[in-house]
């Protein structure tokens, strides 16, 4: 963990191509991963950051504001953690997305094989919340780091590219992180 952002350690500010936003995660891996996630949450779950919209998303944030070291959006401390529109979809709330946005967001989930998870899918539910399973320079964080920066140097992959989630192949995928 680090106090601060932008302050020579690993926690940066980076900006979320294709979405106008500014995102403070951990360098390297970790930021490969939650920016994809994010960038296809923009395009195929709910646009974010429209015009005059507050607080459409949030990364790290200071040790001294993770609550309960317990709870799994106190990955954000570490930049591991990113959560959509915090003040729209409150911890312990369901019903925030459709039907078919959760499909969206499990197929995302299954584009990381897991190394991300949906705190919507959590016993106590956080829908916004968006965190890694595995610490940096986890193997399976390498291998999805990879794909993913494969995926945005190759026209036509990755993120903006709507896949059919429900194809079956993917549902299975998708189910397998659920």
């Amino acid at each position: 963990m680090q106090k601060a952002a932008d302050d020579g350690g690993d926690i940066v500010t980076r900006h979320v191509a294709g979405t106008g936003l500014n995102l403070s995660v951990r360098m390297g891996d970790p930021e490969t991963v939650l920016v994809h996630v994010i960038r296809r949450f923009h395009y195929e779950v709910d646009t974010l950051g429209l015009h005059g919209e507050p607080n459409p998303l949030q990364g790290w944030v200071a040790p001294s504001a993770a609550r309960d070291s317990r709870l799994p959006e106190s990955n954000q401390a570490s930049g591991t953690a990113v959560v959509v529109r915090p003040d729209f979809y409150p911890p312990g709330s369901r019903g925030g997305f459709t039907t078919a946005q959760q499909l969206i967001i499990r197929d995302i989930v299954a584009d990381t094989e897991g190394v991300v998870r949906w705190g919507g899918d959590d016993r106590r539910p956080y829908e916004g919340l968006f965190y890694l399973t595995v610490p940096p320079g986890d193997a399976r964080l390498t291998r999805v780091a990879a794909k993913v920066r494969t995926w945005d140097e190759t026209p036509g992959s990755g993120a903006g590219v709507v896949p059919d989630v429900t194809e079956p192949s993917r549902r299975r995928q998708a189910a397998r992180y659920h």
